[in-house]
């Protein structure tokens, strides 16, 4: 569908004579994530910089795409099993859609679609649902599961204008990375919650306004599916998820 044998694509692999919409997020990216931007994560910063970051692009909203962002999903999954622990290797993943596959002029209408977009991996997923990992999506140990692996999704895109932290350029982006990463590098520790406490001071400053109320640590004080998709004011979320978990995808506890 890229031209290319697979649809994970590195970040050295965009060049001058990939597709202008490729270029266009490449170039928003390099904007926010270079310099003296003042973006508030320093783990995109660095993995920008290091040329870490991995890449799916996804022509449209058609079943085909579907697929090929799955298969693209699955390859990154495979790819993080054998992750060594080092900032140097983390690759996170941006999954961009191009113009094409959506039409949108509001937040919920961005949010909407990428709801949809995450069900119809869930219906491509190849592996069931992780044992330890709860199947309803408002209780604390739920976290966006594919081809056996927690993610944690960010959705970003251009209807964010009061949470730019939330808007990456022109076009929808997922932000994506393993779950445990979180867990690893900001998680409940003192150590983990200091991270945590920089970034989003970061996040208020870079914003100009507090960081969503909905934002906690995993498995504690916030349901996770909140955090995916944030409002661009802060104020109170519906409590029920968009996400519909089919049935028997639970592993047997060994």
């Amino acid at each position: 569908m890229n031209g290319l044998s697979s649809p994970l694509l590195t970040q050295t692999q965009i060049s001058s004579a990939s597709p202008p919409w490729w270029r266009e997020i490449l170039e928003d990216l390099e904007s926010r994530l270079s310099g003296d931007s003042g973006f508030p994560c320093v783990f995109s910063k660095n993995a920008f910089k290091k040329k870490l970051i991995r890449f799916i692009f996804v022509p449209d909203a058609q079943n085909a795409a579907m697929v090929h962002l799955a298969a693209g999903l699955k390859q990154y999954v495979n790819l993080s099993r054998d992750w060594d622990g080092s900032l140097d290797t983390a690759y996170p993943l941006v999954v961009g859609f191009s113009r094409d596959a959506i039409e949108a002029d509001s937040i919920e209408a961005y949010h909407a679609f990428g709801w949809r977009v995450l069900q119809a991996l869930h219906a491509l997923d190849p592996a069931p649902w992780p044992s330890q990992v709860g199947q309803d999506p408002n209780a604390a140990d739920w976290s966006m599961c594919f081809n056996g692996m927690p993610l944690f999704v960010n959705m970003s895109h251009p209807a964010h204008q009061a949470r730019r932290s939330r808007n990456l350029g022109r076009h929808c982006l997922f932000v994506i990375n393993p779950r445990e990463r979180f867990d690893i590098f900001a998680g409940n520790t003192p150590g983990g919650r200091q991270v945590r406490t920089n970034i989003r001071q970061r996040i208020e400053r870079y914003d100009g306004q507090p960081h969503a109320p909905q934002l906690g640590f995993f498995g504690a004080d916030s349901r996770e599916w909140w955090q995916y998709s944030l409002l661009d004011h802060n104020g109170p979320r519906a409590d029920q998820c968009p996400f519909l978990q089919r049935s028997s995808t639970r592993t047997p506890t060994p």
